[in-house]
């Protein structure tokens, strides 16, 4: 493994509690939403449309499963990823059966097609970020590595079917990476030149999508519009 860690940024736990069912997390005297609570609470009609319609055809109980089993695999997925760049993988050669699964195989894809050879320093797994003001957000990024030279946040994302551009998906995994991004520039005075998405689909096909300078800087301000909104919802 060519990659080596680089803990030049001293992430430090955050405590996270939920405030009205939504996460959050405590940061000094602050209760900061997390990422995600600010983006699902100030998500476009049409995409709350979509769900609702979704949900409709499919059926609540049905609907349900499938997020469940999704969400289930997703968090296997991360976890397996985590192992490898932690590199401890090497010391469990016991295959429990989970580890043979689905989870296991889009892991590994996405270790072999967008890691290998591409993450030059680890600085941080599962790294929790902040932005602290009267107005903040915080959250946890997946990996904040030296991604092919650029200072990164990377995500790791695991969907039913190929992802594109044009989707809201790929709009609102860029503004999530764009909020943490902010964040960790304000906490470390870093310069994120990149987000990276790290894609594996349950049939294993794997896609690589990339916002830097100036798209990045499109995304930041997309997370900013979206932090007004959230604060002017719940400040109502």
């Amino acid at each position: 493994m060519n990659m080596k860690w680089n803990k030049k940024f001293n992430y430090t736990s955050l405590n996270r509690i939920p405030v009205n069912g939504s996460r959050h997390y405590a940061v000094g005297q602050h209760r900061l939403p997390s990422v995600s609570t600010i983006l699902s609470k100030t998500r476009a009609p049409e995409d709350k449309a979509a769900l609702a319609a979704w949900i409709a055809r499919v059926g609540e109980k049905e609907s349900e499963r499938i997020k469940n089993a999704a969400s289930a695999n997703g968090t296997k997925m991360h976890s397996l990823i985590e192992r490898y760049l932690k590199n401890r993988e090497n010391l469990e050669l016991l295959e429990t059966e989970e580890e043979t699964g689905l989870a296991k195989q889009m892991a590994d894809k996405i270790i072999s097609e967008g890691i290998q050879g591409k993450v030059n320093e680890i600085h941080g797994i599962e790294c929790p970020i902040y932005y602290d003001s009267p107005r903040g957000w915080a959250g946890t990024a997946d990996l904040v590595a030296t991604y092919e030279s650029k200072l990164s946040i990377c995500d790791f994302k695991q969907k039913n079917s190929i992802m594109k551009e044009t989707y809201s998906s790929y709009h609102e995994y860029m503004t999530q990476i764009a909020g943490y991004s902010l964040a960790h520039d304000k906490l470390f005075g870093s310069t994120i030149t990149q987000g990276v998405i790290l894609l594996a689909t349950t049939d294993l096909v794997f896609q690589i999508f990339r916002i830097n300078h100036e798209k990045l800087k499109e995304y930041q301000q997309k997370f900013l519009d979206r932090v007004e909104q959230y604060y002017s919802l719940i400040n109502k």
